[in-house]
């Protein structure tokens, strides 16, 4: 059989111009996590984001969400709620600050956390005098979040609503663009997102003096002195000058690049439109999905098998794919952790997979996925009948 080359989940894409971005930052010397093009960053992923929008660029999103939820005031003892179908990196934070999570379920329309399971939660949470600090929405696969209704319900009960947006930059929610629709929000730009600094993140928020807080923790919390002076706690989690000149590049194709994965997401949407029980992640009727990662889902009551069955069976035809998040709630570093929900998450675990998405994937590459996933179930669906 003759060589064919690995088809991968989600991988850069690069557009020509990152050359040129990084050749600049090297005949200009800074090298540094500090330089003109991570000043230039911060700047044009804010004005892309809309007025009165400030960034912060961080080493990754974990470390963005570190800074936010420490400048929240989170700290030994607090709860904070949070989505349990999501990346560990939305949860770990938490940990770090020595709070708690709380994961809250999602509901059906849009896999996101449930607006009403929020609404309960926060009921009953006040009355037993347990409300959370804050609330992590996170928006799922390059979809956004229902977030008008949960946002309303944080304001009655006074808990701080941010938005985990490491998977949805170029999704709207209405007429907004994600990231902007609560006050504070973070960023992703892992090698497997959108757009790409390689590693890196950033801190979205309205106010710069937050940020100025911020940026000093992530800077070593160095205190503005001729000497290296400390009075506080700080990080190493700066991006550097380097990665922000490829993020740079970068941001300029958001846009294309977004339309190429929802081009890819159709026509996953169309080779499978015909197999009974098999769906592709549905978009809700508020926003506009990335498709930042195609995700199918079967009716288990028609298709019997497991994700990991098919992840494997792609795996034989060097294709890489994967279960949707393992939900935080069943992951055994969480065991003790309160769950509102749950089953709606469980579902989507035991019964969907994530397929190649990169916005480079060629038709022909597109194709192979398709035979494949076309014949893993065939072979089920011929062993049920």
């Amino acid at each position: 059989m003759a060589d064919r080359s690995h088809i991968y989940l989600s991988v850069p894409h690069l557009g020509g111009a990152e050359e040129s971005f990084v050749a600049d930052v090297f005949r200009s010397g800074w090298l540094s996590s500090v330089g003109p093009h991570l000043d230039a960053f911060e700047v044009e992923v804010a004005e892309r984001l809309g007025e009165g929008i400030h960034g912060l660029a961080t080493s990754s999103g974990t470390a963005a969400l570190h800074l936010l939820l420490r400048h929240l005031g989170v700290g030994p003892g607090d709860r904070v709620a949070v989505s349990t179908l999501t990346f560990a990196g939305s949860v770990f934070p938490i940990q770090y600050l020595g709070a708690s999570p709380v994961f809250i379920d999602s509901e059906h329309a849009s896999w996101n956390m449930d607006p009403q399971l929020v609404r309960q939660y926060l009921r009953d949470a006040a009355a037993s005098n347990t409300l959370p600090k804050v609330l992590v929405l996170v928006h799922l696969y390059g979809q956004h979040a229902d977030i008008d209704p949960i946002a309303a319900a944080c304001r009655e009960h006074g808990v701080i609503l941010v938005e985990d947006a490491a998977e949805s930059l170029g999704a709207r929610y209405h007429d907004r663009e994600t990231a902007t629709t609560a006050d504070y929000s973070i960023l992703s730009f892992n090698g497997n997102k959108i757009i790409t600094c390689t590693a890196g993140g950033m801190v979205i928020a309205r106010d710069r003096s937050a940020l100025d807080r911020m940026r000093k923790w992530a800077n070593q919390a160095r205190e503005p002195a001729v000497e290296y002076l400390h009075l506080e706690l700080g990080y190493n989690y700066r991006l550097s000058n380097v990665l922000a000149a490829i993020g740079r590049a970068q941001l300029r194709l958001l846009d294309e690049r977004v339309a190429s994965r929802r081009a890819i997401a159709a026509r996953y949407a169309q080779a499978f439109g015909d197999i009974p029980g098999v769906s592709l992640q549905p978009e809700a009727p508020w926003g506009m999905h990335t498709r930042w990662l195609s995700v199918i889902q079967w009716d288990p009551d028609l298709i019997r098998v497991r994700p990991i069955d098919i992840v494997h069976a792609l795996r034989a035809q060097d294709i890489e794919t994967r279960p949707v998040w393992r939900p935080m709630h069943t992951q055994p570093v969480f065991s003790d952790a309160p769950t509102v929900g749950g089953q709606v998450a469980n579902h989507l675990y035991s019964s969907a997979i994530c397929l190649p998405s990169s916005s480079s994937l060629s038709t022909t590459d597109q194709e192979r996925v398709i035979e494949g996933i076309r014949g893993a179930l065939a072979n089920v669906l011929a062993k049920v009948t």
